[in-house]
């Protein structure tokens, strides 16, 4: 399966990606239609990221949080993945920590930080 040339240039790189940041992940879905046949097409995932593990190797991921009819959903994408096709930064927050797992329990609105 030969890549687009679009879809390599929308990734990002995975130094950018940070603790805090909240991004929006478009990653491509399979599905059965009614008929059996496979359609894909294209949803995102839009949250703050808690955690970057393993840095830049093969099996590094980051788990995004986002809160959705009131309950807290967590989901880890392995960064190499080749079903994700962008990742959008929508802002910056301020952060002191590497990982954010108390935004678990946290109930106050973080500060923003410009990004440049």
């Amino acid at each position: 399966m030969a890549k687009t040339k679009e879809a390599t240039m929308a990734k990002i790189n995975p130094e950018d990606l940070r603790p805090g940041m909240t991004v929006r992940i478009y990653q491509k879905i399979k599905e059965l239609n009614s008929k059996g046949e496979e359609k894909e097409r294209v949803q995102y995932y839009e949250g703050i990221i808690i955690a970057k593990k393993h840095g830049f190797e093969a099996g590094g991921t980051i788990t995004v949080r986002k809160i959705s009819d009131g309950i807290g959903v967590e989901k880890i994408f392995p960064l190499n993945l080749p079903t994700i096709t962008k990742i959008e930064i929508k802002k910056q927050n301020k952060v002191r920590r590497a990982k954010l797992y108390f935004l678990r329990d946290y109930n106050k609105k973080m500060k923003e930080v410009k990004i440049a």
